[in-house]
Order: C-alpha cells, then structure tokens, then sequence
C-alpha cells in the first residue's frame, strides 16, 4: 500500500500559504507545517484503507461522497463528513467529544464521553447445567495459558456434580 501514494510537503500547497498569511500566529503555524505532511491517494479506498491503519484523532472526509465510505472507517477519534463539517465545527458546536484518542490510539479507544465516567460491573451465574456445558473449554484454556489453579477450579466443580 505504501508504494501508491505521493507525499508534498505541506507548505507548498498555495491555499495553505494563502491562508497562513492571514494567520495571527502565522509563524506558530507555519513551524508547526515543517512537520506535517499531506500524502495523495490516487482512491478513495486507498484513503481509507491508510486512515485506519494511521488511526487518526480527526478524521475530516471532505467529499461529496463520503457517506459511500463511512462503513469502511473502523480507526477515527472522530470523523468529520463532507465538506461543511470542519473540525472547529465539531470543537466548539456540533457536540461532538473535543477528548479524542491522539497518536494511533483511535486503534483501541473512544473519545472521552459520559460511558468514560460510567462505573461498569459484569454479573455471572452458572448454573450446574452451564459449568458442564463450559467446563471443558475452560479447562482446555485455563490450561493452555498455564493457569492451572484456573483449571482446577473448574475441575473440582465438575467432579463434584459427577459424584453427586
């Protein structure tokens, strides 16, 4: 994948110089350009495919077809669609969460959001029935990652059903 694609140095992009000099901070902004980069595509599908590897903390899909492709973006902090929906847009009124996963971390987490406060406990019942039923599996797994205080506590259970 990586031998399709073309990379431009940022500041050579006429509209970004065009909107730099406008900038109240133009040379915060333009030191911070020297380290960025833009890389071409020559497909949609290819964008995508590099995104979610890339895993992006804002992610802004600035085409009129994007909704086509929404289904395919699996690693996104959060995702911007079309080209009204600018990142401000999302920073400042839309609602959307300004906390976002940064450095490839849209891989494996959300944005910060009201679940991030929500304290979470998982309940189980087995039944006699259930630990027959799983019994073996869990035995075969505890056993396999070499847990086998794990294993016995299943293997004590289920010789105590058999000898009832």
């Amino acid at each position: 994948m990586l031998t399709e694609w073309k990379e431009f140095r940022s500041p050579d992009f006429d509209e970004i110089k065009k909107q730099l000099i406008n900038l109240p901070r133009n040379e915060f902004a333009k030191n911070a350009l020297k380290n960025s980069k833009a890389i071409l595509f020559n497909s949609m599908e290819k964008c995508v495919s590099f995104s979610n590897e890339y895993a992006p903390e804002h992610l802004i899909f600035a085409s009129e077809n994007a909704e086509k492709y929404l289904s395919d973006i699996i690693n996104a902090g959060s995702v911007f669609i079309g080209n009204y929906s600018c990142e401000s847009a999302g920073d400042y009124a839309t609602g959307t969460n300004h906390t976002l996963p940064t450095n490839g971390y849209a891989k494996n987490y959300s944005g910060v959001s009201l679940d991030s406060f929500v304290k979470k406990i998982t309940f189980q019942k087995l039944s006699k029935t259930g630990i027959k039923g799983l019994g073996n599996a869990i035995e075969l797994m505890a056993e396999a990652e070499g847990l086998f205080a794990h294993k016995n506590a299943v293997t004590l259970r289920l010789k105590e059903i058999d000898n009832v």
